[in-house]
């Protein structure tokens, strides 16, 4: 005897769905999704299909499995095995065991029916039947009031899923024992039967639905502006699955995305392309700075398609497309996007309350990004604050999750004793901390578009030589760029600073931010990412 065969009832009269069975779901009918599924874990001649259907009987012989045709047969219980019982009879000579694989829930996977058998096989049990885990009160309408049954608690249930159910033959000789000893085995979100129109729709998005893998970089000398734009993109994308892969160092980013819910997985001691590839993504989305040419062949060669940002290395001509909002010296074409018009925008500014135009500067914000690891932000209290404390200006000191300054700079804070400094560590509503801020200095990254966005005036520092090449952060959107902060003296920092609190200066600047907008830009880049999503198969 062998030991296993796979049995597909397939009854065209029990489709909720008009030709349910040879009707294509996500491209593939359901009857060849079935047949393709017990392919991958028996031979074509241990795959029997039951059927009245001769359309699907052709469909079985151009498969190579086995098929049963009786055109009168139609089910008229849920007991698949006690409808199927003249069949499984006819097996039990040949086999121990068989599988029962129902087309109607086409998001199990042969991987499904592999792992089912391997634990069916350790348990010794008689059967196994496929449950979804459901947790929720039950009611009954009696008396035209509903009573609960279970009072006010709420319970968890197992619900069949009728997917798979394994069983062993011999109990099919058996009298009045019983069923036998039944293991669960959980699908969950793979459970989905379609009953209706409603449920064929939900699985065709979901079998349409392809992996993107975000690998991305975050940590004290790099800052987090990587992290926080994967992040953002990412919430905009619902109709596919989500992971990321943080580089070997970046700690800090394992940290921030892990509060958002994603699968993470952190690059290990092999080669990083390994680590993403092991994710098996349709699509990679690389925010890692400059890549290079064994990195993006590997994944190229894996057929992943790839979107990169802010990609300058010898990698990035083997993207399929290149996103470089902070850098306009390059000329777009369809694969190179440059510019402002590619910088996206978080959710919480399209809403926050845009600046007016006050003729004193009330107050001042100092930013330095995500980790501002040279303590900029400190050197610029320490020079302004003087000023700011004669002019009953107040100063707004805001900090990312990465600051490791945050002892000396509130020892700080507590030498000064001023009441009109207010110092902010790792906020979530940064546009709330731009709101009301007449004048800002800050380092060059994706803050200054955010500040034009809110329309304040800026005194811009770059935090090293990479990030002095963004070069929006100039007078013609509104900022006095200053080069590189190492290379800045305090005394030119406090004179362009006394220079900013002049109305005319300040005035000609925020008016030059009125003329920006970067609204629509977000839905633009996820468009474009999407579209690489489906240019190639």
């Amino acid at each position: 005897m062998k030991e296993c065969c796979v049995v597909v009832p397939a009854v065209k009269k029990n489709a909720v769905i008009p030709d349910q069975l040879v009707k294509r779901l996500a491209g593939v009918t359901l009857i060849e999704r079935a047949i393709h599924i017990a392919r991958g874990f028996a031979p074509g001649e241990d795959v029997f299909v039951v059927t009245d259907s001769q359309e699907i009987e052709l469909i079985c012989e151009r498969a190579g499995v086995q098929c049963r045709r009786n055109n009168h047969l139609c089910f008229r219980s849920l007991d698949i095995v006690a409808e199927l019982r003249d069949s499984l009879t006819e097996l039990a000579s040949r086999y121990i065991y068989c599988c029962i694989l129902r087309a109607s829930c086409p998001l199990l996977t042969w991987v499904d029916l592999n792992d089912a058998w391997k634990k069916y096989r350790k348990t010794d049990a008689d059967g196994l039947v496929t449950v979804k885990s459901v947790r929720q009160r039950i009611w009954n309408v009696r008396g035209g009031t509903m009573e609960s049954f279970l009072g006010d608690k709420e319970e968890q249930f197992l619900v069949e899923s009728r997917a798979l159910i394994i069983v062993r033959l011999a109990l099919l000789a058996a009298k009045n024992d019983g069923p036998g000893k039944i293991v669960p085995y959980y699908l969950n979100e793979r459970g989905i039967e379609i009953q209706s129109y409603q449920d064929w729709w939900i699985c065709e998005r979901l079998l349409l639905r392809r992996h993107i893998v975000f690998v991305v970089v975050g940590y004290q000398a790099i800052g987090m502006g990587h992290v926080f734009r994967a992040i953002m993109l990412a919430h905009e994308i619902s109709s596919h699955k989500i992971s990321f892969v943080c580089t070997r160092q970046s700690e800090l980013a394992v940290e921030s995305i892990a509060r958002k819910d994603y699968k993470i997985v952190r690059q290990g001691p092999e080669p990083l392309a390994d680590t993403v590839l092991s994710l098996r993504p349709d699509m990679v989305i690389n925010d890692i700075l400059n890549t290079d040419v064994p990195y993006m062949a590997t994944l190229m060669a894996a057929s992943a398609r790839c979107v990169n940002f802010e990609d300058e290395g010898p990698g990035a001509d083997m993207a399929d497309m290149v996103i470089n909002a902070l850098y306009e010296d390059s000329e777009n074409t369809e694969r190179l996007c440059c510019g402002p018009e590619y910088f996206c925008l978080r959710d919480e500014f399209a809403d926050a309350a845009r600046n007016t135009l006050r003729p004193e500067v009330k107050t001042v914000l100092i930013t330095f990004g995500g980790t501002d690891s040279r303590d900029f932000s400190r050197r610029v209290l320490d020079i302004i604050e003087p000023v700011c404390h004669e002019r009953d200006i107040a100063i707004r000191l805001v900090a990312g999750p990465g600051y490791t300054h945050r002892q000396a700079m509130e020892a700080r804070l507590e030498e000064l004793a001023n009441p009109l400094v207010e110092f902010t560590c790792a906020t979530n509503v940064m546009s709330r901390m731009m709101e009301g801020a007449d004048l800002a200095i800050c380092s060059a990254g994706r803050t200054v578009y955010e500040l034009a966005h809110m329309r304040v005036p800026a005194i811009v520092a770059a935090s090293h030589e990479r990030e002095a090449r963004h070069t929006f952060a100039r007078s013609r959107n509104g900022f006095v760029f200053l080069g590189v902060m190492d290379k800045v003296n305090d005394a030119k920092i406090r004179n362009v600073f006394l220079a900013m609190l002049k109305y005319p200066r300040r005035a000609r600047f925020f008016w030059r931010q009125t003329e920006l907008d970067f609204t629509g830009n977000k839905a633009r880049v996820v468009d474009l990412m999407l579209n690489v999503l489906q240019k190639r198969p």
